[in-house]
């Protein structure tokens, strides 16, 4: 399943999801709608007994439920059951609430509005700005943030067509392109700005985004016209497209006397630096 978590949000709460490309389904935690739907101090015990009554009257939904990773209030991921919007229609039958109608409504607009987002990536582009604008960051970011998911994509569909394999292959590009221009891998670029499940580009300042975005357009470019063949030579493309964001990076700190790339993220800086314009 590729999968993308997202937080949706229905009457001020909160209710965990995630999208499934594949089956171009919404999968919801279980425990947050019966937070919502009964307003029950303890959700998780409320639909703890809910599920053995369920199993003892052979519903298929207390059996069928998925398990998926999801992150908790603490930040960490944890195995969520999960229902789809079939699903929820189901259990909301099994729970007496007010809020039932109004809920199957906001059900339906999620998952109608996903569709048309796959039909319009605008309208998706739309909804991430209004995400991160929620979750505070600054407009200028944010643009610098859009503009970076745009050319990342426009390198990965690069590889894709070169027949590379997303997951382990693109993470190791990734990674060459990283340590080119930022003397850091994926992996120690988090470490340095205390992170670990958080998505690294949602935690770089602009600065950070506008060179990583360079690298990432100059390896594209560069693979265009040099149209590599074996995984070796993606790599030293890769390199090549590094180093140009690497000069560029090394000449604004001879000329600032400041360091690019910043221990901030946005926890800790970049929401109150306005973007992380220093």
């Amino acid at each position: 399943m590729t999968k993308k978590e997202a937080i949706q949000v229905f009457e001020q709460r909160n209710i965990r999801s995630l999208w499934d490309d594949e089956a171009e389904a919404w999968y919801f935690s279980i425990v947050d709608v019966v937070g919502v739907l009964t307003e029950s101090p303890n959700p998780r015990k409320y639909w703890s007994v809910l599920k053995t009554r369920l199993k003892k009257e052979g519903s298929e939904l207390a059996t069928n439920c998925s398990q998926l990773k999801m992150t908790s209030a603490d930040g960490k991921k944890y195995q969520t059951d999960c229902a789809t919007t079939e699903q929820l229609f189901r259990l909301i039958q099994s729970i007496p609430s007010p809020k039932a109608e109004p809920f199957k409504l906001w059900m339906a607009q999620v998952a109608s509005e996903r569709i048309d987002q796959i039909q319009d990536p605008e309208l998706s582009i739309e909804q991430a700005m209004r995400d991160y604008k929620r979750l505070g960051y600054s407009d200028n970011w944010i643009n610098q943030r859009l503009k970076s998911i745009d050319i990342r994509k426009e390198l990965t569909d690069e590889w894709k067509k070169h027949g590379l394999e997303e997951g382990v292959q693109f993470a190791a590009l990734t990674d060459v392109i990283y340590k080119t221009w930022a003397d850091k891998t994926a992996k120690e670029y988090k470490q340095h700005k205390g992170l670990k499940k958080e998505n690294l580009r949602d935690n770089m300042t602009n600065k950070e985004l506008v060179l990583s975005m360079l690298a990432e357009l100059s390896t594209k470019e560069i693979s265009e016209v040099t149209d590599p063949e074996s995984f070796q030579q993606h790599k030293q493309v890769a390199r090549q497209g590094g180093e140009v964001a690497r000069n560029a990076r090394l000449e604004l700190e001879a000329k600032t006397g400041k360091k690019v790339v910043s221990p901030l993220n946005a926890k800790d800086g970049i929401l109150l630096e306005g973007g992380g314009n220093d």
